[in-house]
């Protein structure tokens, strides 16, 4: 699938930007349960090293180092998450495009957790809907691999891009992402909030753990609350920190 050497890569290296012809770090952004008022993970964003937002770090990946790209943005996560001490999970995106053999291609991710002393079993690795996927058994098996290893893992941005419904029956994640295009003045829009409670009702059926996410006013959340999710994610409660972590703006 990736036309480049698939060599395991050391985390130092990763750390450092696996020669990748660009540096790039990273910014934390909480994702909180309002119901026992913690943060329930931390999302690793990738920035520029000035804190340059993820459109200035993408603009230099390509299908030659999608790979170790893929593999800098886990250890540089694991790497911030254990100098902040954080204790929550930790969920990163992670590229299916990028992984060719998953029991290969998570060594590095294996040593990073060991090297930094970050609990393996606090990672969750999240994929977007909005990534085309070549070959949907090849990302069950990525996910079903991911679960033995002792990972979490989840969609994101449901309700968006591609596969949909389909692609939620195959998967079996423990976790989805409720896309923010949805999401946003849900509270003006009653086609959106019937669409939502139901996706709710039905993502709870199937045992999925469901975060709202990109919530930007009080009203929004209140909607939402009222469906009875609990883990949300958004500039209401909190901005991306850049190498460091937000402080939380709790909802009454």
């Amino acid at each position: 699938m990736q036309p480049i050497d698939f060599k395991d890569l050391g985390c130092k290296e990763c750390a450092q930007g696996c020669d990748l012809g660009f540096d790039f770090s990273m910014a934390l952004q909480p994702i909180i349960d309002v119901e026992t008022r913690t943060v329930f993970a931390q999302e690793a964003l990738a920035r520029g090293l000035n804190g340059e937002g993820a459109a200035e770090v993408f603009k230099h990946v390509n299908e030659t180092n999608l790979y170790r790209f893929d593999q800098s943005c886990r250890v540089k996560a694991i790497r911030l998450a254990a100098e902040l001490n954080v204790d929550s999970y930790l969920s990163i995106n992670f590229l299916p495009n990028a992984i060719y053999r998953p029991e290969l291609c998570i060594r590095t991710t294996l040593a990073a957790a060991e090297t930094y002393a970050f609990d393996k079993t606090k990672i969750i690795f999240e994929f977007t809907e909005n990534e085309r996927i070549v070959d949907q058994k090849h990302l069950i098996n990525i996910i079903s691999h991911y679960e033995k290893v002792g990972f979490q893992t989840a969609i994101d941005d449901f309700g968006s891009g591609y596969n949909g419904l389909a692609q939620l029956a195959d998967l079996k994640t423990q976790i989805t992402k409720i896309d923010m295009e949805l999401i946003r003045n849900i509270d003006k829009d009653p086609a959106r909030e019937i669409i939502v409670r139901n996706m709710v009702k039905m993502l709870t059926e199937l045992g999925q753990r469901v975060i709202a996410e990109g919530i930007e006013t009080d009203a929004e959340y209140r909607v939402l609350r009222d469906m009875g999710i609990t883990l949300y994610q958004g500039f209401y409660f909190a901005k991306p920190a850049f190498e460091s972590l937000a402080d939380v703006h709790w909802p009454d």
